[in-house]
């Protein structure tokens, strides 16, 4: 499938703030791939063009899936929905787009929380979604200096300043999040 047309398919999912944030995501793929591991350029690409594909699915639809499909935990479904479009955007773009990659199909999966051995496809676009250029809040401008440098620090900062405002909301972390950013900081 070409580049242009997995685009418009994405487009007919999300709202046009939405479209632009994904082709931040990824610009900001591609060049973190060209940085770090060329040779995962395409996945890392493709990924970042379907990781928002369930962004703005129906709650009640998402919440469904995740009960059906023995691959989503159910825990996740006690922790805020924001988190629910990853691994419901990863089965969707496997059932309706037909994308079969499980490198690419994993990075959607965990854009939102991480996990323990990320693939470095994963930490891509993990990274790029916290550091596009459309992103505007405090600590976001150092992730993005160290992205220059250093992919699992860059990810590390990103994740921990993401464990620190929902802990500072009073708002629960998922498991994986800190799962993930202990792995990268051992």
């Amino acid at each position: 499938m070409k580049k242009e047309d997995m685009l418009k398919l994405v487009q007919e999912q999300i709202t046009t703030g939405r479209y632009e944030h994904t082709l931040g995501v990824v610009q900001s793929a591609v060049k973190l791939a060209q940085r770090f591991s060329p040779n995962d350029l395409e996945k890392a690409e493709v990924a970042a063009i379907f990781h928002d594909y369930a962004k703005f699915r129906d709650k009640h639809e998402m919440a469904r899936i995740i009960e059906e499909q023995d691959e989503i935990p159910d825990d996740l479904l006690q922790y805020h929905h924001e988190l629910w479009h990853a691994p419901v955007g990863a089965y969707l773009v496997q059932t309706e787009v037909g994308i079969a990659d499980i490198v690419v199909l994993d990075a959607i999966r965990f854009h939102t929380t991480g996990r323990v051995n990320m693939t470095i496809v994963e930490k891509i676009v993990c990274l790029a979604d916290y550091i596009e250029p459309g992103r505007r809040f405090p600590g976001v401008d150092e992730v993005r200096e160290q992205a220059e440098t250093n992919l699992d620090q860059a990810l590390a900062q990103a994740l921990g300043n993401t464990i620190g405002f929902l802990e500072s909301k009073g708002q629960k972390v998922y498991p994986l999040t800190i799962a993930a950013y202990n792995d990268l900081t051992k």
